[in-house]
C-alpha cells in the first residue's frame, strides 16, 4: 500500500487547494491518504538569525519528516500574487534548512487551482521549476482553471475534458 502526503499549499481553512489536493490523493486505489493542514505548522517568520539564535523549530522537522514518510507527494500549489503563499513559503523555507533535499527524492504530483482561468499556473510553473533542485521528482502537473465552475466538492473535477486531462496524469503515474 502506499501512502500519499497530500496538501494544499494555503493556510486558508477553506482552501480550494487542499479540497483539490484531497480529491487527488483519494484517486490513487490502495493508498493509505494524510492530509496535512499548513495551520499545524505555523512557524516564525524564516531568518537565518532565528535560526542562529534559536535552531530549526521542531514542527520544520516534523513536516519534513512527514514528507518523508510518503510513497508520493501531492501538493497543490495557491497563488498570492504570482508565487506561492507566504504560509508554504516559510515552512518550505524552514524544511529546507533540516535537508536542502526537503522532498527527499519523492515523486510528487504538482497540482493548482484559484477561482480565475489561470488556475495559479504561474505559481505552479515556479513549483515545477523549483522542487527538482529540493529533491522532488515531478511525476506530473496540472492546473484546475476557475474552480467554482470546475469543482464540486460531491463529484470532484465536472468538466469533462479538464476530469480527462487530470486523469490521465493520475493514470500516468
Amino acid at each position: 500500500m502506499k501512502k500519499i502526503i497530500a496538501f494544499g499549499a494555503s493556510s486558508s481553512k477553506s482552501s480550494i487547494n487542499k479540497q483539490l489536493a484531497t480529491y487527488a490523493a483519494h484517486q490513487i486505489p490502495d493508498a493509505e491518504v494524510e492530509i496535512l493542514d499548513l495551520n499545524d505548522y505555523e512557524m516564525p517568520i524564516f531568518s537565518t538569525d532565528r535560526e542562529a539564535e534559536n535552531g530549526i523549530p521542531q514542527l520544520a522537522k516534523d513536516f519534513y519528516d512527514k514528507l518523508g514518510s510518503a510513497d508520493l507527494i501531492i501538493i497543490s500549489i495557491a497563488e498570492h500574487n504570482g508565487a506561492y503563499t507566504t504560509a508554504f513559503k516559510n515552512i518550505f523555507d524552514w524544511a529546507s534548512r533540516v535537508n536542502a533535499k526537503t522532498f527527499q527524492d519523492k515523486p510528487m504530483l504538482l497540482l493548482s487551482t484559484s477561482p480565475g482561468p489561470r488556475g495559479a499556473s504561474t505559481a505552479l510553473d515556479i513549483a515545477k521549476g523549483r522542487f527538482p533542485f529540493q529533491g522532488g521528482v515531478v511525476k506530473g502537473a496540472f492546473s484546475l482553471p476557475s474552480f467554482y465552475e470546475n469543482f464540486d466538492a460531491i463529484n470532484g473535477i465536472i468538466n469533462e475534458d479538464l476530469k480527462h486531462q487530470f486523469m490521465g496524469m493520475i493514470l500516468n503515474f
